[in-house]
């Protein structure tokens, strides 16, 4: 099976099912779930980070490359689950943060304790001639990306939190060390890695200023040295399986870099994730807003990535929903009036786009956004400090309370809805986020009379049967509507059309003349409808979704 056949599922350990009652998914109930994933008939699963870590960010901030946080189980429960997730056919994807580590990680231990070969894995720089701080770059999470290196009077880097000290890539032995972490988890069996910021491991080794009026991303953002690092870590590592699948999360990033990113002969990565079209409800390009979608900037955004990266010969990872997003269901949707036709809608336009679809634990069974009522039942820092921020800037506690609702990370972090018992049968103890006061949505009601499963079930089926879809080129149809998002596949003298209403009111469509009339095969519909020739003229529904095989 190619890359192209693929669909991946991924897993927020934390959130997904807990084994031993003490509130915090683990190993173990993964393990306990194996048969509902293998249900899905998905490929592969990545896995948010679980190895030892302060968990200042969540696990992004590690502290042992090579060990499994006790939070989360051992060393044998993982070797147990990739055995059997392997006789059930699914791999693994396990996320690894080389951009930086823990200030707990011995590296930066040793190095604040005066080991000068230890000093030099990091951006380690002396203050301007001034006694300002080295450059002007900000963080990514607020304020200077600097802070003091213990008493040396000298400061480190820091683009994320300030306990994510940043790694010195142009250091040849800090290479050595990234890829020894890489090739330490293939020898566990492990065939997938989603490399976490990747894009921003190519800093300048002066570290000069951000001129003014510019971002000081730009200085650190898709660096042409990027290119060469990604050649370096697939020669030493994961190059050397045949059938590996790789992915970068790529920030602020371009058509052109992540078609050179991903492009088989260039030899780095096998898929991008980006993330501009997840911006477009964004007031002024801001997270911390609400305001509606806008759907001609959300058409624009995907079409313009199909086509680029389609020409180019790269490779989009698609999705909707992760472990930083508020669920697409809520922002795109109507999860009140319209729930299970507008998450599969949802779920056709992304699966039947020309990459490789990913899910997000929950989304297969339409899961929603909490809505807490108080800002205390949110436990993420970078929620927290917004709506301190949103509070600063003289909004009421309702309104900043609104737009936490809408944007929080937590959102999508509740625990995985299992059945309609106390914690939704995530946990018998504390669960360490409340879920969804919603229980009437959870995996037992799901398969045993819903209709969001079955449907993602079959368009995981189309992919894998339909070379049309895994293999076709991608082309736009009338992207002005003002309710559709329509596009064709093209593929050896076949056309796979898709329409999709994105909005809660009926449309009338009119379908391409040259299509008009056309024999057809319906390959899906979320009405159940069933058409053998191509319409003139389509009577959508609310959040309606076809699929016309030509």
């Amino acid at each position: 099976m190619s890359l192209a056949d693929k669909v991946i599922y991924q897993i927020y350990p934390k959130s997904f099912y807990d084994s031993n009652g003490d509130g915090i998914g683990d190993l173990r109930g993964i393990i306990a779930k194996i048969p509902y994933l293998k249900k899905l008939n998905i490929d592969m699963i990545w896995f948010n980070p679980f190895f030892v870590s302060p968990q200042n960010d969540n696990g992004y901030d590690i502290a042992n490359y090579y060990e499994i946080d006790p939070l989360f189980g051992t060393m044998a429960d993982f070797e147990e689950l990739v055995a059997k997730l392997a006789q059930n056919h699914i791999g693994v994807m396990l996320d690894m943060v080389l951009n930086h580590c823990s200030t707990d990680h011995i590296w930066f231990k040793k190095a604040l304790a005066g080991d000068e070969y230890y000093q030099k894995f990091f951006y380690i720089r002396k203050p301007k001639a001034d006694g300002s701080l080295p450059n002007n770059w900000t963080s990514k999470f607020g304020g200077p990306a600097w802070a003091p290196f213990g008493k040396t009077g000298k400061y480190y880097l820091h683009l994320y939190d300030k306990t994510q000290a940043d790694l010195d890539w142009h250091n040849p032995a800090v290479r050595k060390e990234l890829f020894k972490v890489v090739n330490f988890w293939r020898d566990k069996g492990v065939k997938g890695f989603r490399f976490d910021v990747i894009n921003v491991i190519g800093k300048d080794e002066k570290l000069t200023d951000a001129p003014k009026n510019t971002a000081s991303k730009l200085m650190y953002t898709d660096q042409p040295i990027v290119h060469q690092y990604l050649k370096e870590l697939n020669q030493k590592t994961f190059g050397q399986e045949p059938d590996a699948i790789t992915v970068g999360e790529m920030s602020s990033t371009t058509v052109a870099n992540s078609v050179a990113y991903t492009r088989k002969d260039n030899h780095e990565l096998s898929m991008v994730f980006t993330f501009h079209h997840l911006k477009v409800d964004y007031q002024n390009g801001q997270k911390w807003t609400k305001i509606p979608f806008d759907f001609s900037a959300l058409k624009n955004a995907l079409n313009n990535w199909q086509i680029g990266m389609s020409q180019g010969g790269g490779w989009n990872a698609l999705f909707w929903n992760n472990h930083d997003q508020p669920w697409a269901l809520s922002r795109f949707g109507d999860p009140i009036h319209f729930r299970e036709k507008s998450a599969e809608m949802l779920a056709t336009v992304m699966h039947l786009l020309r990459g490789t679809p990913y899910i997000y634990q929950g989304e297969e069974i339409g899961m929603i956004n909490p809505n807490y009522q108080k800002i205390t039942d949110y436990v993420d820092v970078e929620t927290l400090n917004a709506y301190d921020e949103l509070k600063k800037q003289g909004l009421s506690d309702s309104k900043a309370l609104a737009i936490i609702q809408a944007k929080s990370r937590d959102n999508s972090r509740t625990p995985m809805h299992w059945d309609n018992t106390v914690n939704v049968g995530f946990t018998t103890g504390t669960p360490w986020l409340k879920p969804k006061d919603q229980e009437q949505i959870n995996v037992a009601a799901e398969l045993d009379h819903g209709e969001i499963f079955p449907y993602y079930q079959k368009l995981i089926y189309l992919r894998k049967h339909y070379p049309i879809i895994a293999k076709g080129s991608y082309e736009p149809i009338d992207l002005e509507h003002p309710q559709v998002f329509a596009y064709c596949r093209l593929y050896r003298g076949q056309t796979l059309l898709v329409i999709n209403n994105f909005y809660g009111q009926k449309a009338t469509y009119g379908l391409p003349a040259s299509y008009q009339g056309q024999k057809a095969q319906t390959l899906i519909s979320n009405y159940d409808k069933n058409f053998q020739e191509v319409p003139k003229t389509l009577a959508l529904q609310p959040y309606e979704s076809l699929a016309l095989l030509i």
